[in-house]
């Protein structure tokens, strides 16, 4: 238009062609639907008799017919479904007399009918690639016992003007299902094989008729997925749970950078400390470990995070106090403390269930009576300090504490009545009254530290008690304060009635920031260990300095100090790793960690080494044999995801930027540094032959490298385009040659990558691809591992192990599982393992099958499962080929 036309004629004009280009494009799609069907009804007069489809008595055709598509019952003729994203109508359709072989669509598949034009997921999304077509999937299903008038039901693209007649005509298909189910219903007992999606977070299974594929939905959204030939029935399909077993062998990692309390030596020589829902028993010489020394046994009893320890004086008895947290129904977790013997690793005593909120901040046994007693702080806003009978497991006195954080807790080991916290801007000292042991009956009164000409320090997180009743404090100035014994004075500020009270007789500075730990050692000396400085001094009496050392920048601030044998210390530090050394000869590591949300996981291809990465920035390749951290480097930016090249010689780590790095895995060089697009990369794999790199980003699309040179080279060979969300997961074939993938709307698409990069829009004809390895968490083989009423992200992460035996799972609910491959029958049982004390991120199967690795999200923890159990290596059985079914399967609904 040249625009001269009255007001108002532009926008009518402008009207009138969106409803032309609207007609155009529905009139395309009727005549490719047109086309498939006339060529579904093509392939059924070639495999039988022209009078054997319009006769219901004539005799079926035999299984030996040239083009009998597998699974097809041979006694009735087929209808077909046109399945839209979230609605479905069944088309009846009377044959009609015609040439053979008339149609202007492309062929349809044997067994299933063709997806014509527009890329369409097997959760019945379309994308924005192809030209525009019918959406949903066409298969086939069984038929009824009486043709009727065909009918076709409407794009769901139509215009707004079509859609009452769409309504109609989904009705009307669906009476006349109604009246011709009665046949067919009773054979199934009943259950209709083709249910309508539920509503969101349900999800059902169905099994159609003909074997030919599995539904079941994802907060209503259907996915189709089409089962391998060579399986008649899932009856048929492995049951129960797997015959291997997983037994934790190694935990890497050690909570330092936001807890307390969590570093001390056992009278066995053991090490004690957590990380997540696990209490490790490190032995640092001898023991179980591999060829880097040493040994771990856990105790694995806690339901949530540990964050604090207390050691029985004993030496054997333990004390770990968990924190807060909500089942996978989101119902609330009661913090509790657990009582345990180290050397059975059984609980003796479960304290305080159902006494404390949110947390077990701080904890301490009695010493002067031989730890008869244990003292909690718990995390609530009042900080409710309370005493309890370690025998009994009764709780003898409470109080509100004070509504600022309290970091620190213990017993006068002189005086079991004197109790002394210490936190944010304070020093509490307490006497405890027993009530004569009667529970609930004694008592707790409070004198308040006062700092008087002293500069009041914003934290005091330290506190330890020296031989003569002297207390010292570290506090967030670098000051080490000692308080000295006093008697009671009444024009003393605070309340109580204490006989005796403290007041600061002395200061020494002693780091630069804060002081986060103190140590008393056998010869009476003290050891503090600084935060900002990284120091460890250790002080004689008077606090005279005697001896120093610094922990190297890369370990971090030093968070607790531990006496080992003879001369011997042990250092946690805010970098989640633990050192072992003395003063004089220095520290080296023994147990390093992540220290932030871990996601990407990837395993040597024929060494028993694995990479990690995440938000730490942190790029960390692990000795499985070794217990070690063999190298790191940092990033600069989050690592998401990784994959080794088959060489090993180089690892692939894609970052939330969009970049992606190669590097050797010798010389730790950058090779390669790449940027695709500005979205986080959440998966990148090599192809089993190594001439393939495929990087799945959340811009919707998957780059694919050709590469060479071991990996060391690569360039862009073509993208993926055509998934409608961001991609979560693939897998390569074994041949190196095709794709699937999975995105975040529930997609399962295929790409013939060595064909240029296309899209597989018939996803029955992959049916029996094999998968070099399976990863993604929606398919026929895996589909039996999602929980009911799941919502679609429950499972972060699969992995199918090389033996191709079981599958690991790991979800959202701190839990990895174990299934028996393939799972493909619902509410398939799994074995299940706890000990992460956040949602499971990521798992991967060793090149041999012999561990299996997890990474925990927020808890930064890498736990390495040793497999136990049946068979050896190699790979599974194949399934023996089975004829197709010929007798209708009953529904499954999940």
């Amino acid at each position: 238009m040249d625009g001269a036309g009255g007001p108002g004629e532009g926008p009518a004009q402008e009207a009138l062609q969106s409803l032309s280009r609207r007609l155009q494009v529905q009139e395309k799609e009727m005549e490719l639907v047109k086309a498939a069907l006339a060529e579904a009804l093509r392939l059924l007069r070639l495999q039988a008799p022209p009078n054997s489809l319009q006769d219901p008595g004539a005799p079926a055709p035999t299984r030996d017919s040239p083009a009998a598509p597998p699974g097809l019952p041979p006694t009735c003729s087929p209808s077909l479904v046109s399945r839209g994203t979230q609605t479905e109508t069944e088309v009846e359709m009377q044959p009609s007399p015609g040439p053979p072989g008339l149609s202007n669509g492309p062929p349809a598949p044997q067994g299933g009918s063709e997806e014509p034009s527009g890329t369409q997921s097997e959760g019945g999304g379309s994308s924005s690639s192809g030209s525009p077509g019918p959406p949903g999937i066409l298969r086939l299903v069984q038929p009824p016992q009486r043709a009727d008038t065909p009918r076709r039901n409407s794009s769901s693209s139509s215009s707004p003007s079509e859609r009452p007649r769409q309504k109609l005509s989904r009705k009307a298909a669906s009476s006349a299902n109604l009246l011709l189910r009665s046949g067919s219903t009773e054979s199934r007992g009943g259950k209709d094989p083709l249910s309508s999606p539920g509503g969101p977070g349900s999800r059902r299974s169905n099994y159609n008729l003909e074997g030919i594929s599995v539904k079941m939905f994802l907060r209503g959204r259907p996915i189709t997925m089409y089962i391998p030939s060579g399986i008649r029935s899932l009856e048929e399909l492995p049951s129960g749970p797997p015959p291997e077993t997983l037994s934790l062998d190694w935990v890497y990692g050690y909570r330092g950078r936001d807890s307390r309390s969590n570093l001390f030596v056992l009278r066995s020589g053991e090490v004690v400390y957590f990380i997540a829902c696990v209490v490790v028993l490190y032995r640092p010489e001898g023991g179980p470990g591999g060829p880097g020394g040493g040994g771990q046994r856990h105790y694995r009893g806690h339901t949530d995070c540990v964050r604090c320890l207390a050691v029985h004086p004993d030496g054997v008895r333990v004390a770990s106090g968990q924190t807060a947290g909500v089942d996978k129904d989101g119902k609330p977790l009661q913090p509790v403390v657990h009582v345990w013997d180290s050397e059975t690793l059984l609980k003796l005593q479960e304290i305080g269930l159902g006494a404390f909120e949110r947390g077990v901040g701080a904890l301490a046994f009695s010493v002067a009576d031989q730890g008869a007693f244990l003292c909690v702080v718990d995390d609530s806003n009042e900080h409710m300090l309370s005493v309890w009978d370690c025998s009994r497991g009764t709780k003898l006195a409470e109080i509100k504490s004070t509504n600022d954080s309290v970091l620190a807790v213990g017993f006068s080991p002189r005086d079991s009545s004197c109790i002394v916290t210490s936190g944010k801007s304070h020093v509490h000292f307490w006497n405890w009254s027993g009530g004569a042991g009667v529970p609930g009956n004694g008592t707790l009164t409070r004198k308040q530290g006062v700092f008087g000409k002293y500069k009041k320090p914003k934290f005091v997180p330290c506190f330890v008690f020296l031989p003569d009743g002297d207390i010292l404090t570290g506090d967030s100035e670098g000051n080490i304060l000692t308080w000295g014994r006093s008697l009671s004075d009444a024009r003393t500020p605070g309340r109580g009635g204490a006989k005796e009270t403290y007041g600061i007789v002395a200061q020494a500075h002693a780091h630069e920031g804060s002081i986060f730990a103190l140590c008393l050692r056998r010869d009476g000396t003290v050891l503090s260990g600084g935060g900002r400085d990284r120091r460890l001094v250790q002080w004689g009496p008077g606090l005279v300095a005697l001896r120093e050392a610094e922990i190297p920048e890369h370990f971090g601030a030093v968070r607790a100090i531990a006496e080992g044998l003879g001369s011997e210390l042990l250092v946690g530090t805010t970098k989640n790793a633990l050192l072992r050394g003395d003063l004089a000869q220095g520290f080296s590591p023994v147990i390093q960690g992540h220290t932030d949300e871990l996601w990407g996981l990837c395993t040597h291809p024929f060494q028993n080494r694995f990479l990690t990465c995440g938000h730490d920035r942190q790029l960390c390749l692990w000795d499985g044999e070794g217990h070690a951290l063999a190298w790191s480097i940092d990033l600069k930016e989050t690592g998401l995801c990784a994959d080794f090249h088959p060489s090993g010689a180089v690892v692939a780590v894609g970052l939330n930027t969009g970049r992606w790095l190669v590097l050797d895995t010798e010389t730790r060089e950058i090779v390669s540094d790449v940027t695709d697009g500005n979205e986080q990369l959440s998966v990148v794999r090599y192809s089993p032959d190594g001439l393939y790199l495929a990087i799945g980003s959340h811009d919707n699309m998957i780059y694919i490298y050709s590469v060479s040179s071991e990996g060391a080279k690569s360039s862009r060979f073509g993208r993926c385009v055509g998934h409608s969300s961001f991609i979560t997961h693939l897998d390569w074939s074994k041949d190196g040659n095709f794709i699937m993938s999975n995105s975040g709307d529930y997609e399962i698409l295929y790409w013939d990558v060595a064909g240029g990069c296309k899209l597989l829009r018939n996803r029955y004809e992959s049916r029996d691809r094999e998968w070099a390895t399976y990863t993604c968490v929606l398919g026929f083989h895996v589909y039996g591992v999602w929980p009911d009423g799941s919502d679609g992200t429950d499972i972060n992460s699969l992995c199918r192990s090389h033996n191709e035996r079981v599958v690991a799972v790991a979800d959202d609910f701190c839990k990895v599982h174990l299934f028996q491959y393939p799972c493909a029958r619902a509410k398939a049982p799994s074995l299940v393992y706890g000990g992460h004390g956040s949602h499971v991120t990521s798992v991967r199967f060793t090149h041999d099958d012999s561990h299996l690795i997890s990474l925990g999200g927020k808890d930064a923890s890498i736990f390495q499962w040793r497999v136990l159990g049946a068979g050896g290596a190699g790979p599974a059985p194949a399934t023996p080929s089975r004829t197709p079914s010929l007798s209708p399967a009953s529904s499954l609904d999940v």
